[in-house]
């Protein structure tokens, strides 16, 4: 298979329509509402170890 055949499939692949791209449970909402209570519980734990400033 060459470097244009390859190039070709894959640009074939990408323009199907349909395929929106992530899965449709996943809010972006919940996601970076996730990550920053994450975030945020990994700060309050890192200031609580840093007692001496």
């Amino acid at each position: 298979m060459s470097l244009h055949t390859t190039a070709q499939s894959l640009a074939t692949l990408a323009a199907e329509p349909g395929h929106a791209g992530g899965h449709a449970s996943l809010s972006p909402f919940v996601t970076g509402g996730g990550a920053l209570f994450i975030l945020l519980l990994l700060l309050w734990i890192t200031t609580r170890f840093n007692r001496d400033r």
